[in-house]
């Protein structure tokens, strides 16, 4: 699903001119503005309208003596959609110091709101024309994703947010780019970032690291670690080079570290090629408690503490399912995290044998049939707030089993390996994974999606029970597995 593009016109709140010899001047009448927001329905103010980005360059310094003090120079690649005389940048606080456009000083730069940035160029852009705003700026980090470290280091973990704590960007999924990072720190720290690393260079009492993230990626799903870190390199069973990149105090696991290839290659197995060029973890320690205990950043996920099986298994499917195919907007959360969930209890059947009905399933039926609540999260478009809502986790791998079931492991994880295929390096949104479905396997499933997806209550059991799960007993306290299963508020 193409996200919808959203122009509206808002009151602007000017602030201070942001570079020297810049005027804050009026628009005339007839300017050709891009919008603040990429029109997602829960997010409407993320992302911008008017042009979509190729690359970004970020550059920053950072000193961990100054812990909350960064200094950046980032330009954007980007193609305009529309002529445009104005357009909005995503950016949380703050001192801008110089805004240029393809090499010329902007006519003109203010704020609106908390995180627009908007940029008149000294020329009118058209549509289609490649273009590059270079953004000076420093100051402290305020966004919800820059995370202190207890030693002065830092690292960038968030979602829905988290870019434009530290950069300049359109920030929403449907627009995903390629990622330059240079950091420059004291000698003795590492930085760590997507992708694969480039020259690192000394000058001056000071390194500088760099590295390049080659395929799109969106923005909540960028990064970087600054740590005094030990770095192990070492490589998939294709010779995909894995970075690990562990914090002082973190668990170093060589086990763990020896697993990665082979949960790998049996996501790969179930979902399609490996999609990028590197692999890895960053593992953290001693941060300020604000970020989740694990993140999907790209290529290389980040954990807090150390790492094992099950949560490389959830991170890593990340990188097919929220990743390579991202969300068109954040009402399609399933399709990251449901998948995520689920490949868990695949792998717990591959490695250990389960067996996923009597275990699994069975288990999860007798914990939630009498429990009203856990059923109230619909899968696709569960409200705003709730976009992450455990019951994604939950309900959702319950979902994804029970589909399994419903139209056989051929059609099953063809499906998988085709919305892999199909949506690579984009976006998807969860109707058109319910049309991809019905399309391979054959089956009208509008019941079943209406019962798991779009219901809040326990589903009939003809879908609760759908092809081998039908020989299971029903779970005890059953009687919401019929048509006449007692509703309840949709929670959204």
């Amino acid at each position: 699903m193409s996200t919808r593009w959203k122009h509206r016109r808002r009151t602007t709140i000017l602030a201070t001119a942001v570079a020297a010899g810049v005027v804050l001047t009026a628009l005339p009448a007839s300017a050709a503005p891009g919008g603040p927001g990429a029109g997602d329905p829960y997010y409407p103010e993320d992302g911008n309208s008017g042009y979509g980005v190729s690359e970004y360059d970020v550059r920053v310094n950072y000193d961990p003596a100054r812990p909350r003090h960064l200094e950046g120079d980032t330009t954007v690649r980007a193609v305009a959609t529309q002529d445009l005389d104005r357009f909005h940048l995503d950016l949380e606080g703050f001192q801008v110091t110089a805004v240029t456009v393809d090499g010329t000083p902007a006519r003109a730069v203010s704020r609106e709101g908390a995180h627009e940035l908007v940029v008149t160029p000294a020329r009118p852009l058209r549509k289609n024309a490649s273009f590059a705003v270079r953004v000076r700026y420093s100051g402290e980090p305020v966004g919800e994703g820059w995370h202190t470290l207890a030693d002065g280091g830092a690292n960038v973990t968030g979602e829905p947010h988290a870019a434009t704590a530290w950069y300049p960007a359109n920030d929403h999924p449907s627009d995903k780019a390629t990622f330059r990072l240079t950091a420059t720190v004291p000698n003795g720290w590492t930085v760590v970032g997507n992708g694969r690393p480039g020259a690192t260079t000394k000058d001056r009492g000071t390194t500088t690291f760099r590295w390049y993230e080659d395929r799109p990626m969106a923005t909540f799903l960028s990064t970087i670690a600054i740590d005094k870190f030990t770095v192990r390199a070492s490589k998939l069973s294709d010779g995909t080079p894995v970075i690990n990149a562990y914090s002082p105090g973190s668990r170093i696991d060589p086990e763990a570290e020896a697993q990665l290839p082979e949960v790998i290659d049996f996501l790969a197995s179930k979902f399609g090629p490996y999609p990028f060029s590197s692999a890895g973890a960053i593992v953290i320690t001693g941060d300020d408690g604000e970020g989740p205990p694990a993140l999907e950043t790209q290529s290389r996920p980040t954990y807090h503490g150390g790492f094992f099986d099950i949560s490389m298994v959830h991170e890593n499917t990340h990188q097919w399912f929220g990743n390579s195919v991202s969300v068109s907007d954040w009402r399609n959360g399933c399709l990251a995290e449901c998948f995520a969930q689920y490949a868990v209890q695949l792998w717990d059947e591959e490695k250990n044998g389960s067996d996923l009905d009597n275990f699994f399933y069975r288990g999860m039926l007798e914990e939630s049939t009498a429990d009203p609540e856990f059923w109230t999260t619909k899968l696709y478009d569960p409200g705003k707030g709730r976009e992450l809502d455990g019951g994604l986790y939950s309900k959702g791998s319950m979902m994804l089993h029970a589909l399994r079931r419903t139209v056989g492991d051929d059609a099953f994880f063809g499906t998988l390996k085709r919305w892999q295929r199909e949506h690579r390096y984009g976006n998807g949104s969860w109707p058109q994974f319910e049309a991809l479905t019905e399309k391979v396997s054959g089956k009208d499933l509008t019941g079943f999606f209406d019962a798991w997806v779009d219901g809040t209550t326990v589903p009939q059991k003809k879908y609760l029970y759908p092809g081998s799960l039908g020989s299971l007993d029903p779970a005890p306290g059953q009687a919401g597995a019929t048509a006449e299963a007692p509703t309840t508020s949709d929670g959204a």
